[in-house]
């Protein structure tokens, strides 16, 4: 039998039993409250509303079918082409093969009265049916550098049948009359500049409209200081036509500046080995024919297109052309 309890010991035995249940009430709202959380968490994770911060802002996971990387024309400013390039997609790291023929053009205007080389005028409206004739045919253009990425690593040069259009000596009339029938294709051309060419005053390209053939997306190459007979030059002359001009060119215009086209078409051993030297890619000749992988690339065959072809004509010229003999070991000396 117990001993009755005083007044004392029995209020705080009232006051400990109040404490404990108001502890297992806020223990049972504690726990609703987590498995009602955990209900919510299950039911958004389910609904897809978990999504990443990349998601969130409008980004693909790796795999998701997103947009690949945008393409890259080689004219970046490490000198070399590209490995995703211009004509889109990647490069298969095996060599290509790729034969294309490799356009020469000079002044796109009719010939003035007394011009000595008047074959070397084409007219706006002939050059135009040209490049849409080529267009019909399943041609479009690409670049040298895009050439030699297919050749060097398998980068693609697009669907239908390459062709590079280059064009001589910087010339206004291949920014005012060259340049928009090329860019209604699509297509981007190829400027070989000499440093100190014709002054606007006489027909000649600005630095601004060689900056905006760069912005259309055309490649910068050369052909030297001036257009000198470069095998006529002794060694300091020569390196100051191939790789001073380079230099100069690329500061100038901050591009790489891959490819040396001979002026006139002349070139020897020495010449030749200059280029090499200077680091070029490769240089182009006068010589018809088509470009090949398997031939030199410091001689390049071209084909010259002068007045009076008609775009059929033109097709006949490349189709004619395309198994022609390799550059011979020099010209015009």
């Amino acid at each position: 039998m117990h001993e009755p309890l005083d007044a004392n010991t029995l209020h705080e035995r009232r006051r400990a039993h109040r404490q404990a249940r108001t502890r297992r009430r806020r223990l049972i709202l504690l726990g609703g409250t987590v498995v009602l959380l955990a209900a919510v968490a299950v039911a958004v994770a389910s609904s897809g509303g978990g999504s990443t911060p990349a998601a969130h802002d409008g980004q693909r996971s790796p795999g998701s079918g997103g947009a690949s990387a945008k393409a890259t024309g080689a004219g970046g400013s490490s000198g070399a082409a590209s490995t995703s390039t211009a004509a889109g997609g990647h490069a298969t790291g095996r060599p290509g093969d790729a034969a294309v023929p490799v356009l020469m053009y000079h002044v796109i205007a009719p010939p003035p009265a007394g011009a000595p080389f008047p074959g070397l005028y084409v007219p706006p409206d002939e050059f135009s049916e040209q490049m849409h004739a080529l267009a019909a045919a399943g041609w479009h253009a690409v670049t040298l550098d895009q050439l030699a990425a297919n050749w060097r690593e398998g980068a693609p040069l697009g669907a239908g049948k390459p062709v590079v259009v280059t064009f001589d000596n910087g010339y206004h009339s291949q920014y005012s009359q060259a340049l928009p029938v090329l860019k209604s294709l699509g297509w981007v051309g190829d400027e070989n500049i000499q440093l100190t060419g014709l002054p606007p005053s006489q027909g000649g390209l600005s630095s601004s409209e060689v900056r905006g053939l760069l912005t259309a997306g055309w490649e910068l190459d050369t052909q030297g200081l001036n257009h000198a007979d470069l095998t006529t030059l002794d060694q300091t002359a020569l390196r100051e036509q191939v790789q001073g001009t380079r230099e100069a060119l690329r500061r100038r215009y901050h591009v790489p500046v891959n490819w040396f086209c001979y002026p006139s078409g002349h070139y020897d051993t020495a010449v030749v080995e200059a280029v090499r030297a200077a680091g070029y890619v490769g240089s182009t000749t006068v010589v018809p024919g088509w470009a090949h992988r398997d031939e030199d690339a410091y001689r390049m065959h071209r084909l010259r297109v002068l007045g009076g072809t008609s775009g059929p004509q033109l097709l006949e010229l490349i189709d004619g052309t395309r198994t022609n003999p390799p550059a011979p070991e020099s010209y015009g000396t």
